[in-house]
C-alpha cells in the first residue's frame, strides 16, 4: 500500500500542467519561453495571469490530492503522508515525462502542506503576497514563504515528521532556486 501510494504521488506531481496548458491554450513552450521553467510563475509571464493561476491551482491539487488520499486510507502514519507528500514534490521537480527537468516545486509544496500542516500553508501563501507585493519578485515570495512553513509547521503541525517534510521541502526549494538566489544576491532577479 505504501509503495503504491508514493508511486502515485510522484506520477500525480509529475503532471507538467504548465507545459500541457500552454501548449494546448496558447501554442507554446513555456520551456523555450521566458525562464524556461514549467510552473506558475513562468507561465504567467508567457500566457498571462489567468493561465498562470490556473497552473498555480492545478500544481497545488497534484500534492494535496495524494496526499490527502494517504491520510485517507493510512489514517495516523505520518511518515507515510510524509514519503508521499515528498515524492509529488519531487515529481514536479523531476518529472518523469520531461526527463526529470522540471519546475521549483513552489506550489505542490503548498498543496501538500495544505492538508498535512493548513496553518502552515495559509502562513506561507500570507507571507509570499506580502513579500511578492513590497518587491514584485517571486521568487524571494517563494523563499520568505519556505521559511513560514517551517516555522510554522514546527508550532502548528500535528506531527513531528510534518515538521520535517516541511523542513526537507524548504532545503528543496533552497536548491531549485539556487539560480534566483543568486540573481537576488547580485541585484538583477526579474520583477513582474
Amino acid at each position: 500500500m505504501t509503495l503504491a501510494l508514493v508511486l502515485l504521488g510522484y506520477l500525480a506531481g509529475s503532471i507538467p500542467f504548465g507545459v500541457l496548458l500552454t501548449r494546448w491554450l496558447r501554442g507554446v513552450d513555456v520551456r523555450q519561453e521566458g525562464s524556461g521553467n514549467i510552473g506558475a510563475t513562468n507561465v504567467t509571464r508567457v500566457a498571462g495571469k489567468k493561465l498562470g493561476a490556473l497552473v498555480l491551482v492545478l500544481d497545488a491539487v497534484k500534492g494535496a490530492l495524494p496526499v490527502a488520499l494517504a491520510v485517507r486510507l493510512v489514517p495516523g502514519q505520518p511518515m507515510v503522508h510524509v514519503m508521499v507528500g515528498l515524492a509529488a514534490v519531487l515529481g514536479h521537480v523531476y518529472p518523469v515525462w520531461l526527463k526529470l527537468h522540471g519546475g521549483k516545486g513552489v506550489a505542490t509544496a503548498l498543496g501538500v502542506l495544505l492538508v498535512l500542516a493548513p496553518l502552515a500553508a495559509l502562513a506561507a501563501g500570507t507571507a509570499y503576497i506580502a513579500i511578492f507585493l513590497v518587491s514584485r519578485v517571486s521568487s524571494l515570495g517563494s523563499l520568505f514563504a519556505g521559511a513560514t512553513a517551517v516555522g510554522t509547521t514546527a508550532c502548528t503541525a500535528p506531527a513531528a515528521e510534518y515538521t520535517g517534510l516541511s523542513a526537507f521541502l524548504f532545503v528543496v526549494m533552497l536548491w531549485t532556486h539556487r539560480s534566483n538566489i543568486g540573481r537576488l544576491l547580485r541585484r538583477t532577479e526579474r520583477r513582474f
